[in-house]
């Protein structure tokens, strides 16, 4: 049976950046079983760049920007979706705010990379994470990882500002070149100093930054994580329906 025939409509919630949303569709369709088109899953996309910039807000800077993130979600169901997936690690910080208000369930993409890291042979015991300062600082990896006895390391104040998010701000604005790259495998490579035993590349835009090759343990991203969730939940459940 095809799995456009079930009743799941993933609603992604996107724009945070547009660069990000059109991978984590494009990881979500690689990743799908099937031959045919008829063998996808319906798919509806809002992707909407106005929403305000997530670290800004976190940070004390910048406006919340939960009501962008209500109306969009507001969008998807009224089109139709079942179930609204978030491809922005940093907005995970204001779903609490929103997933009492949507009328949909929200696949959680850090919830999922903590069972994902959980279930990894050999056991993962301390994972590094690159992410921007605003997931960092409202702790969204460090308290899932907390409940299953992962350690985390985070990049040191330096590390953060001239490595991960000037890398961050370059994918953003379009510059994805070896400056990059080697902004972020440095950084992953002190995290593995640290023992990290694998990296979790927590902002969506660092796996179009950093490839798995320059990373000397294995790097997990979020947003692929994400639609192995969204697939396994669409397929073994039939959907929402």
């Amino acid at each position: 049976m095809s799995t456009s025939t079930k009743a799941e409509i993933i609603g992604i919630l996107g724009g945070m950046g547009p660069a990000a949303t059109a991978d984590f569709y494009a990881k979500l369709v690689a990743i799908t079983p099937g031959s045919s088109d008829q063998d996808h899953l319906r798919t509806v996309i809002w992707s909407d760049p106005t929403i305000p910039d997530r670290t800004e807000a976190l940070l004390g800077g910048g406006p919340d920007p939960t009501p962008w993130l209500l109306d969009g979600s507001r969008v998807l169901r009224e089109a139709g979706a079942t179930v609204i997936a978030i491809p922005c690690n940093t907005a995970h910080a204001f779903v609490p705010r929103i997933a009492d208000r949507v009328g949909l369930p929200i696949v959680h993409m850090i919830g999922e990379v903590a069972r994902h890291l959980s279930e990894l042979t050999p056991r993962i015991h301390t994972a590094g994470l690159l992410a921007t300062t605003g997931t960092i600082r409202a702790g969204l990896y460090q308290e899932w990882l907390d409940r299953l006895g992962i350690r985390l390391v985070l990049p040191d104040a330096s590390s953060q500002d001239r490595e991960v998010m000037t890398a961050v701000r370059a994918v953003k604005a379009g510059a994805r070149d070896d400056s990059t790259t080697a902004l972020l495998a440095r950084a992953a490579h002190r995290l593995a100093e640290q023992g990290a035993q694998a990296v979790i590349a927590g902002c969506t835009e660092i796996p179009l930054g950093l490839p798995t090759d320059a990373v000397d343990v294995p790097l997990v991203d979020p947003a692929l994580v994400l639609a192995r969730a969204l697939v396994r939940r669409a397929t073994t459940t039939g959907g929402a329906g």
